[in-house]
């Protein structure tokens, strides 16, 4: 019988969103396809303690930061495991990992995952990293593997573009007067959502204040998510003067898709730094309307007009015009999310996903055997 190939992710990000979801999501699925996975991340990591909960080998290493103590942690653990395959997530671990593994005789196959848009400095130190320890280079989304290869001269044979792929079983539409009852939201209002880590570059100060601008009364906006701008957003909502009958704030939930099926429209006016987003694809699988901006690889999942609505980031008169024509417009949303629907089936599934990871997997293995 043959051993198992032996996957390990590395994580040092601390904080929660679509990232932590694709490794854990990924690694759950390796797993039931016979790999064997293991994670290794900070123990104060929201992920560590996720990752536990799903049943996802993790242990704890010093990570957060880039430092001796971790580095050194982190080469020991991997002499220990002598995995196959290492695939890193975030800079510091990538660092880490690639400083590890340099001169180890017994070398895993390194793949760095880069999960946002936010472009790559181009340096010789990242070159190495991504060109020549990283065997090969996953990215969430056409437009960052194009800059990868175009900008920072990464070979086009060695940067993939993969998107998250969503459970399609789970993520699907459904009743939403049943879900709004279930979930206590008023029957016979518009609802607007947004499921999001609360941070910056995710727009919500922009949605408040679109929906203020909102000629719809009556309309509800949830905002489902937790992350650091909670504070400040509290405070955007009380000096724009909008009750909690307006604006719901319901921290992290985890029944997504019950609280996606609620909605009339979902929109996320993201700023900056997405590859394609987890929330945007869930919403897409959920048949809903969708207003977003073409930040990242939004625009290779959503044709405006089409498969949903893109405004110019940062533009809160189009935002809020452009919400208004969606809620305004009952017949035209439903066919929005109908094709929007048609796409995330077509190429957003979680097989979709593990299959061209697989591949990846087995090219920097062969990578890695070519170069001993």
């Amino acid at each position: 019988m043959n051993t198992p190939l032996k996957i390990l992710h590395t994580e040092s990000s601390l904080g929660w969103g679509g990232q932590e979801l694709r490794i854990l999501t990924e690694s759950l699925g390796m797993m039931k396809r016979g790999l064997d996975l293991r994670l290794l991340t900070p123990r104060e990591a929201t992920i560590f303690q996720e990752a536990q909960k799903r049943g996802l080998p993790v242990e704890a290493v010093p990570i957060a930061r880039k430092n001796l103590p971790g580095l050194i942690t982190l080469r020991e653990r991997i002499q220990t495991l002598q995995p196959d395959v290492i695939i890193t997530h975030s800079s510091t671990d990538s660092w880490l990992t690639a400083l590890a593994t340099r001169f180890l005789a017994n070398r895993p196959a390194l793949i760095r995952l880069r999960h946002i848009s936010a472009p790559v400095p181009v340096n010789p130190a990242n070159r190495w990293l991504y060109g020549t320890a990283s065997l090969q280079v996953v990215t969430t989304g056409e437009g960052i593997r194009e800059r990868l290869i175009r900008i920072n001269h990464i070979p086009a044979d060695q940067v993939h573009s993969i998107p998250t792929g969503i459970d399609l079983a789970r993520f699907s539409p459904g009743d939403r007067q049943a879900a709004r009852v279930t979930l206590g939201l008023p029957a016979e209002i518009p609802i607007i959502g947004i499921v999001a880590t609360l941070r910056s570059w995710k727009g919500h100060h922009d949605l408040i204040d679109a929906f203020a601008r909102l000629n719809h009364p009556r309309a509800l906006l949830v905002i489902v998510g937790d992350g650091p701008r909670e504070e400040f957003l509290k405070q955007r909502i009380a000096a724009l003067g909008l009750s909690p009958e307006r604006v719901r704030m319901t921290g992290r939930q985890e029944n997504v898709p019950l609280w996606l099926r609620a909605l009339d429209l979902f929109v996320l006016p993201s700023l900056a730094n997405e590859g394609v987003p987890q929330a945007l694809i869930q919403a897409m699988a959920t048949a809903l309307p969708i207003v977003s901006t073409p930040i990242g690889g939004i625009p290779e999942m959503i044709e405006s007009g089409v498969s949903g609505v893109l405004v110019t980031p940062g533009d809160v008169p189009a935002l809020s015009a452009a919400m208004g024509s969606v809620l305004e417009n009952p017949s035209g949303g439903r066919a929005l999310g109908m094709a929007a629907l048609e796409v995330a089936r077509a190429r957003c599934s979680t097989e979709t996903m593990l299959d061209r990871m697989e591949g990846v997997i087995q090219e920097a293995l062969r990578r890695r055997d070519r170069r001993r």
